[in-house]
C-alpha cells in the first residue's frame, strides 16, 4: 500500500520503539508530544525507525488525554485489580498485567458486547465521545480517570518511501500541510466533543471516579521499570527512549510552572 492512517503503537510487535510515535504510559501530553515531534527531534527519530520498513510518517491527528476505562465495580485499591478481566492493549496492558489484571485484547467492535455480557469486568477505549458511541455507559457505570497509558495519542499518516520519493516536491509539501491540518483539527475536535459527551454521560448516571494514588503510583513505577527494561534489551528503543526522556523532563518542568499552576487554580473541583 502507498499510504495509511493509523497509530504506530499497533506495530510494537515489529519494533517497540514505534510506541513513542503514539503514546507510552505516563508519557507526553498532546501538546508536549507535538513539541517533541515537530521541534524536539522526535519525528526524525521515529522516521529512522520507520525507515526499517521502507516507510516514513507524519503526525496526522491526536486524541488528547484519554480516560481510564469503564468498570462494573469500584476499584479502590491494588487488591481490587487482582484477577480483574480488562480490555487494554499495548504497553499499558503490560503494566496492568504486572499489577495483577487479566488483560484482554479485543477489537473495538467486540468491546461493548464483552463488557455487557460480563466476559470482561472493565474496558478502555478512547474518551467520552468515542466511548459514548460504543454505548459503554450502558454496560458499566464507573468511569475512571486519568488514562495514564495514553496521555496524548498521536495518529500517523504512514507513507511508502518509494511512493513518496516519486512525488513531485510540491505534492510532498501539500501532503505535509494536510497532515499538519489533520493533526491540529483532530485534537481540537476531540476537546470540543469530549466536553459535551462527558456532561451527557454524567447526567445519564455515569459515576466519575479517580484512580487512587496507590494505583497510580504502582502503575507509574511499573511503567518506568518496563520502559527501562525495554531500553536495556534493544538499542533502537534505548536511543529513542533516552532522547525522549530528556525532552520529557525539561518540558514537564516548564509546563509545571506555566500551565499546571494555572490549571490547578482555575479548574473547577470535581
Amino acid at each position: 500500500m502507498e499510504c495509511g492512517h493509523t497509530s504506530g503503537y499497533y506495530y510494537i510487535g515489529k519494533n517497540r520503539a514505534l510506541a513513542f510515535s503514539t503514546a507510552v504510559p505516563f508519557g507526553l501530553t498532546a501538546q508536549q508530544q507535538n513539541a517533541w515531534l515537530y521541534q524536539g527531534g522526535g519525528l526524525e527519530l521515529m522516521n529512522e525507525v520507520y525507515a526499517n520498513f521502507n516507510m516514513l510518517a507524519f503526525p496526522a491527528g491526536n486524541t488528547g488525554a484519554q480516560m481510564g476505562g469503564w468498570f462494573k465495580n469500584e476499584i479502590k485499591s491494588l487488591s481490587d485489580l487482582q484477577g480483574l478481566k480488562m480490555r487494554l492493549p499495548g504497553i499499558g496492558g503490560d503494566v496492568m498485567s504486572g499489577l495483577g489484571v487479566n488483560v484482554q485484547v479485543l477489537p473495538g467492535g467486540e468491546v461493548y458486547l464483552a463488557l455487557d455480557r460480563g466476559t470482561i469486568d472493565a474496558a478502555e477505549w478512547v474518551g467520552p465521545a468515542d466511548d459514548e458511541k460504543l454505548g459503554l455507559q450502558n454496560a458499566a457505570k464507573f468511569y475512571y480517570y486519568p488514562g495514564w497509558w495514553e496521555p496524548g495519542a498521536t495518529l500517523d499518516a504512514q507513507v511508502n518511501k518509494g511512493a513518496w520519493d516519486r512525488l513531485p516536491v510540491e505534492y510532498q509539501e501539500i501532503f505535509k500541510t494536510a497532515t499538519y491540518q489533520a493533526n491540529a483539527n483532530m485534537l481540537a475536535k476531540y476537546e470540543s466533543l469530549n466536553r459535551e459527551a462527558l456532561k451527557r454521560l454524567i447526567d445519564g448516571g455515569t459515576q466519575l471516579k479517580a484512580y487512587s494514588p496507590e494505583i497510580l503510583k504502582a502503575a507509574q513505577k511499573g511503567s518506568v521499570d518496563l520502559l527501562n527494561q525495554f531500553a536495556s534489551q534493544d538499542a533502537t528503543f534505548k536511543k529513542v527512549f533516552d532522547q525522549w526522556s530528556a525532552f520529557k523532563d525539561q518540558v514537564s518542568a516548564w509546563n509545571a510552572i506555566n500551565e499546571l499552576s494555572y490549571e490547578s487554580f482555575v479548574a473547577p473541583s470535581l
